[in-house]
């Protein structure tokens, strides 16, 4: 039986929202980071190509710096910041003190700027219409581009001296890096050959000097108060981060060497049960906390700095242990990891990219993200769970945990730094932005990166829906009805999700906006396999792929159908990557959907099982069977080898240099069904890879669905 959630209030009809409104215009903010009361992050701009740069804001109190609480840009007019570690990338730059190292897409290469004189930077401008160019000497001064036209409230291009760190090599890739001030180098992931190595390099430059060869991935290095030791998540394949991955430990020796390491929490590939582990993070005198899943949710535990203490007396050796044998933590009795917080609820999300992180540390508390029915909320963690409950707190984990009344549900990429916490952050009716939040009064701004096109009022907000999905089991979506109220009569365009192992969040979605205020109901699918629900919900997907995710797809439209919500004659299914996967095997292999629309999607499993890229190579074993020996399975899912099952119209779009889902897939399709003589639109976009950056490509996309559905509907 579905849940409606909340009734219905009328609300004002909005214009139909354009494209231009929608998307390709609003930058999207990512990885913030507080560093001596500067705050920096990452914005990737759609109408720049997809470029993405760094800001810097400066404290507002600062009488040092010479335009307190003004932002600047650092890398402006050609830098484009971005990794290509994993093809995913994320975590492409440092930063500690005055020193920022980056990553730059352009050459690969790792680039350092120096903020010792932002003064210099700020009134030293270059000559009348000389223009910088990345991997030339540059001088500090304002952008030639614009050296006068910022606002006070639009970043200041400036321009700082860099110093390329390594050489110039399309063979090898960088990410994920921290700087080892004491050592001055860069520590970080480095992928190449076919392999992650966890590397070093000089701030002054020089080629990198490899720490640890691990057996396959690793990343997350976190480095500890002291600088004497280092953390790092290493995991193997068949199994993706978070199905089996491990925290391991090391110490560095006197010539920076890191020794004596040995795994402490989580399950290597080896291990007879699942464990996955989640942003290691050092807090206090040297304690170490991670999300743990081992109760069958991403839970934080803490390992104490005298626990630590103890392991590096057993002496145990460099290389002594294997990560893809070694038992799983709750195996080895000599750990003693302390539960925090038990709940049912995530404190981690899945590892897709670098750069993610749901905890931080302000140098006196640690403050979390977690996810609860698929919202998230922020909190502080107790951490003296023993002292609260003898002095009369409620002795319940429920209660201990207090999350704050915030107007945002949909977090990201927290860092804190002495009471001040900094995050990525949406709701329902506000867009992503930054949140600031000062730990000790609760007070808090929020900074949308645009300001809203509809008034609050005029939006459609998610209600959960709760239905029975594949075995009766129940399942969860978001619902979003159309301006005017759903009836009988109302479209329905059902979202399959990116991942698969994803979820559908509840932050303003002006692309969801754009088809509710044309009189469209959207159903937004938590489909079993899901994050934000509990291992055993993100298991549900185990060897079910392409069965699971189509049948709660299907279920949740004919939820809304059964509630006279949605009419069974328009309801049509769109998603990307692996969304565009489901979108596929659901016009196959049901009679639910009228039309599609499949952005990059797999369309031969047995294709890619033999033909993607190295982080993804194994991840159909365990959503589908080993490959080749379960064969007829991924045959009889593909929905290519079933072209012939599906009757209704489908728009395709797709990347000419995708290497996750090669462009020959949507292609094969496209050219399966044209055969069969169903209505098909192919839209190949050159330069775009897998997921769409540009602008104009985004607003293309978006437009050309809509006008698909609304002539396959005749509406």
């Amino acid at each position: 039986m579905a849940s409606q959630g909340k009734t219905e209030r009328p609300r004002p009809k909005p214009l139909p929202l354009t494209a231009d409104q929608v998307v390709g215009r609003t930058p999207v903010v990512k990885e913030p980071r507080l560093d001596q009361g500067r705050l920096f992050w990452l914005e990737q701009r759609p109408h720049e190509g997809g470029r993405t740069t760094l800001l810097l804001q400066l404290p507002p109190s600062s009488q040092a710096d010479p335009a307190p609480g003004r932002v600047l840009e650092l890398t402006p007019g050609d830098w484009n910041l971005r990794s290509r570690v994993h093809d995913y990338g994320g975590g492409c730059y440092a930063v500690q003190g005055d020193t920022v190292v980056m990553v730059a897409d352009a050459d690969r290469a790792l680039w350092r700027l120096d903020l010792a004189d932002l003064t210099a930077g700020l009134t030293a401008a270059l000559p009348a219409g000389l223009t910088a160019e990345l991997g030339t000497d540059l001088e500090p001064g304002l952008s030639a581009e614009c050296p006068e036209a910022a606002s006070v409230d639009s970043p200041l291009p400036l321009l700082l001296p860099a110093q390329r760190l390594t050489a110039a090599d399309p063979q090898r890739c960088f990410a994920d890096g921290l700087i080892d001030a004491a050592r001055q180098r860069w520590i970080g992931v480095m992928e190449a050959a076919g392999r992650d190595h966890l590397v070093s390099v000089p701030l002054q430059g020089g080629e990198p000097t490899v720490l640890l060869e691990p057996d396959d991935f690793c990343g997350y290095a976190a480095l500890s108060p002291d600088g004497r030791q280092l953390a790092w998540v290493e995991w193997q394949q068949p199994f993706m981060p978070w199905q089996r991955s491990q925290v391991w430990l090391g110490r560095f020796a006197a010539d920076g060497s890191l020794q004596q390491r040995q795994p402490v929490a989580g399950a290597g590939a080896a291990a007879t049960h699942h464990c996955s582990v989640f942003q290691p993070l050092w807090i206090g005198n040297g304690d170490l906390v991670v999300a743990n899943d081992r109760s069958g949710w991403w839970n934080l535990e803490r390992l104490s700095a005298e626990r630590i203490a103890t392991l590096w007396l057993k002496g145990t050796t460099a290389g002594a242990l294997n990560p893809a044998t070694e038992p799983s933590s709750h195996e080895r009795p000599d750990l003693g990891w302390e539960p925090l917080l038990p709940l049912q609820a995530e404190f981690a999300m899945p590892q897709w990219v670098y750069g993610m992180r749901t905890t931080a540390w302000d140098g006196e508390q640690l403050v979390a993200a977690a996810c609860r029915d698929g919202r998230w909320q922020l909190g502080v963690v107790p951490l003296d769970l023993t002292d609260r409950q003898q002095a009369g707190a409620p002795a319940q984990p429920a209660d201990l945990w207090q999350p704050l009344d915030l107007p945002v549900d949909d977090l990201a990429m927290l860092c804190a730094e002495a009471g001040r916490m900094v995050c990525v952050a949406s709701g329902p009716t506000t867009g992503a932005g930054l949140l600031e939040l000062d730990l000790a009064s609760g007070r808090w701004q929020h900074r949308p990166v645009e300001p809203c096109v509809l008034p609050p009022e005029a939006l459609s907000r998610p209600e959960p829906l709760w239905f029975q999905g594949h075995g009766d089991q129940p399942t969860h979506a978001w619902y979003y009805p159309p301006s005017g109220g759903s009836s009988p009569q109302a479209p329905l365009l059902v979202k399959s999700h990116s991942g698969p192992t994803g979820m559908a969040r509840t932050g303003l979605n002006l692309a969801i906006q754009f088809w509710t205020s044309r009189g469209w109901g959207v159903v937004d699918v938590n489909y079993g396999g899901s994050t934000g629900f509990g291992r055993a919900y993100r298991e549900r997907l185990d060897g079910q792929w392409g069965v699971v995710d189509v049948a709660d797809c299907a279920a949740a439209a004919l939820a809304l159908v059964a509630a006279g919500r949605a009419a069974p004659q328009r309801i049509a299914i769109e998603g990307g990557s692996a969304g565009g996967f489901t979108t596929l095997a659901a016009l196959c292999f049901t009679t639910v959907f009228r039309a599609g629309a499949c952005r990059y999607g797999v369309a031969d499993l047995a294709a890619l099982a033999t033909d993607t890229h190295r982080f993804e190579a194994r991840y159909l074993d365990g959503l589908v069977g080993p490959w080749p020996q379960a064969r007829a399975l991924y045959e009889a899912r593909s929905p290519l080898r079933h072209a012939d099952r599906i009757g209704c119209p489908v728009i395709f779009f797709q990347g000419s240099q995708d290497r996750v889902v090669p462009p020959e897939q949507t292609l094969a399709m496209a050219s399966a069904l044209r055969a069969n003589g169903v209505p098909v639109e192919v839209r190949l976009f050159e330069g775009e890879g897998h997921g769409f950056r540009d602008g104009a490509v985004q607003r293309e996309v978006l437009e050309a669905t809509e006008a698909f559905f609304r002539n396959a509907f005749g509406l």
